[in-house]
Formats: C-alpha cells, sequence, structure tokens
C-alpha cells in the first residue's frame, strides 16, 4: 500500500519499539500493505512480532515486516519513523535526536505522547516542519477511531497531508490539531536574558 499526499509517497514505515503497542501497530502496517522496519533493543520482542507477523497476515499480502536491532537499520530508508519509547521527556528526545541524526532528510517523525509539547520536541531536531505527536488509539477497531495529529507551528503542509492519508489508509480518522501543549523548552528559551 502506497500513502500519497501532496507529492509526498510513504511506503516505508520505521517502528521504534516492539513492545505490545509498537508491535500491534507495525503488524497493523504491514498487513495494510506497508513495508515495515520494527527495531527493538529486545530480541524477544522482535522474535514475538515475527511469530506473529507469520500467523496472522494473508500470504497475498503487499506490505512487509523486517526486524532490525538498532534504530540506524531501521530508519535507514524510512519514509516514517513512529517510536513506542515511554512517554517521558529524556526517553522522546533521546529517540527523535537518534532518528533526527540517522534518517533520511525525508523522513517524518511521529511519536504517541500524551504528556509532551510537540513543538518542544520538534525544536529539537533539525526537521520540526517534519515532526508531529500522535493522541488516541493507533489500532483501527470496529468503528473509525479517532486519532489526534498535534503539530508544531512548523509543520509542512505537505508533511500533513501525507501523514494524514497514511493513517486513513490504516482506517484511522485523524483530526489535525495545532499543539495544544505549553512548550515548556521554548518557554524556557525565550526567558534567557541577552
Amino acid at each position: 500500500m502506497q500513502s500519497t499526499a501532496s507529492g509526498l509517497l510513504l511506503r516505508s514505515v520505521a517502528i521504534i519499539g516492539a513492545g505490545e503497542a509498537g508491535r500491534s501497530f507495525a503488524l497493523a502496517c504491514a498487513v495494510a500493505g506497508f513495508d515495515v522496519v520494527l527495531e527493538d533493543v529486545m530480541p524477544a520482542n522482535l522474535r514475538k512480532a515475527e511469530a506473529d507477523f507469520s500467523s496472522m497476515a494473508p500470504p497475498d499480502r503487499t506490505g512487509t515486516l523486517r526486524l532490525a536491532s538498532t534504530v540506524e537499520d531501521a530508519v535507514r530508508d524510512a519514509d516514517v519513523a513512529i517510536d513506542f519509547v515511554p512517554d517521558e521527556l529524556e526517553s522522546k528526545l533521546e529517540i527523535f535526536s537518534m532518528i533526527d541524526r540517522m534518517a533520511p532528510p525525508k523522513t517524518i517523525l511521529c511519536t504517541p505522547s500524551y504528556a509532551l509539547s510537540i513543538t518542544d520536541l520538534a525544536s529539537c531536531v533539525y526537521r520540526p516542519e517534519r515532526c508531529l505527536a500522535l493522541r488516541g488509539s493507533l489500532l483501527c477497531a470496529a468503528e473509525p477511531a479517532s486519532l489526534g495529529l498535534l503539530y508544531p507551528d512548523a509543520i509542512a503542509q505537505n508533511v500533513l497531508a501525507a501523514v494524514i492519508t497514511f493513517f486513513e489508509t490504516l482506517g484511522l480518522t485523524p483530526q489535525p490539531e495545532p499543539d495544544p501543549d505549553v512548550p515548556m523548552l521554548m518557554k524556557n528559551a525565550a526567558r534567557v536574558a541577552f
């Protein structure tokens, strides 16, 4: 499956973290036809994902699931990278930094977060126009699930359109909205007197 919008083609998805949520989302993407690379530091999580994919995926699937043992291998060719690390500032900053350094410039960074400002996270990378936070269920239920797509002021409109199409392809109903959270890092930076 391909997700296109405004000239962006989203085909390759890197998922960082193969715990239950990351693994389930990776499998949903692969079954929907995307080429997925799933990374985790725990080999047991990757083996579980491989076994789950083998047992659930239809034989005529068009998507793929590849496993990676490093973030660098996972994001090397990614159109979009989604992390499933703990929703705390240090973890998110570390993974955003790693992905930003290792992924090609085309890669869009998405992160599930209920606690952090995407404006803050985006201000710490070289591609703030390609960063979004996700709020809500990332798995399609019986009824279309609503998914909040929070974006910083710097978001590129073609990136936002491509991510909306990507999640719609997965059967979700994305609801884009500007970042409602107070950016703490940006706020602190503004207080510095020169």
